[in-house]
């Protein structure tokens, strides 16, 4: 308990760190923030002076920051400038859409990935682990955005296979739920493999070179003279001592659930999280782009507290050290 305590307040801490590193950084850039409402609305001056008093833009830095701060004890993050409402509203109704793309993405990143990895260290050296190391890392070079171009061509536009915008048909709203479900699965299937296929060769990596380290340990070699069959061997023996490496992967991937990748929404024009932040970033939206920072930041720093636990769980000697 005292060592779970001392890692949740270190979590803490690094989450305060890096939300005011990133409030000031944001201010930094140089531009006007109210620049785009200027130029759509044709306000007076009189109407963007009164603009930047209510969202507090007429104050320095640091007294920006104490607000920000005081709303975000309250759970009250501000409001955009783009859409004039709270931005607590539009992050909780893009996360639904984003947790669905990246929880499928790791789910299938990992399931797919882990696999192949022991497949790998099982054929060492042979043909079979040379063509997937080199599909692999083929796969990992390709930029996400360009990849999801490639297969939204091929399968949408050329073969018509796959829908390749949105997560749901509209003229299907008023369909039954399997069907609707159905609809739902089909516009997901090409952001997932886009994002799967890019990230696939860190976990084969990872677990290839772990399967290896680990069928080398001479418990394994024990286990294999107690007459035990192979896939007893490399499944109930080797492969969980071979977890340890790829759940610190894990860790550093929790993210994705829910930040998700932004290219690849843009790609796909998913409405999730990665989306509402590039139109953030490009608007200048500081309370939109300061809450979905938060959220981001609050997966990595919860993926790394995860992955300690699970290590913790996972073997003894850390428990007892």
């Amino acid at each position: 308990m005292r060592w779970l305590a001392l890692r949740v307040g270190q979590a803490l801490l690094t989450t305060v760190v890096a939300l005011t590193l990133l409030f000031f950084v944001m201010r930094l850039v140089p531009g006007d923030p109210l620049a785009a409402l200027d130029d759509e609305r044709m306000m007076s001056p009189d109407q963007v002076q009164a603009l930047r008093a209510r969202y507090g833009l007429d104050q320095p830095p640091a007294r920006q920051f104490a607000r920000f701060l005081q709303g975000a004890l309250r759970g009250d993050l501000g409001t955009s400038y783009q859409y004039g409402r709270p931005v607590g509203q539009l992050v909780r109704e893009r996360l639904p859409a984003t947790l669905l793309l990246g929880g499928a993405a790791l789910l299938v990143t990992f399931a797919v990935g882990l696999w192949l990895g022991v497949v790998q260290a099982r054929a060492r050296g042979r043909s079979a682990d040379h063509a997937l190391t080199v599909a692999s890392l083929a796969m990992h070079a390709m930029p996400a955005f360009w990849l999801g171009l490639m297969l939204a061509l091929l399968f949408g536009v050329k073969l018509r296979w796959l829908p390749v915008a949105g997560m749901s048909d509209p003229t299907l709203v008023d369909s039954g739920v399997g069907t609707r479900l159905r609809d739902v699965g089909r516009h997901l299937v090409l952001p997932v493999v886009t994002l799967a296929a890019v990230s696939v060769a860190a976990a084969m990596r990872y677990q290839r070179t772990a399967m290896i380290e680990v069928l080398a340990q001479p418990y394994v070699r024990a286990a294999r003279a107690r007459g035990l069959t192979e896939h007893a061997v490399l499944w109930r023996h080797a492969w969980r001592n071979a977890l340890f490496p790829v759940l610190t992967l894990f860790g550093l991937w929790l993210p994705i659930i829910v930040v998700g990748s932004v290219f690849v929404e843009q790609v796909f024009a998913w409405p999730g999280i990665g989306s509402l932040a590039a139109g953030a970033a490009s608007a200048r939206d500081y309370p939109l782009l300061m809450a979905t920072s938060v959220l981001a930041t609050f997966a990595v720093v919860l993926g790394g507290l995860v992955t300690d636990v699970f290590h913790m769980a996972l073997d003894p000697r850390l428990r007892h050290a």
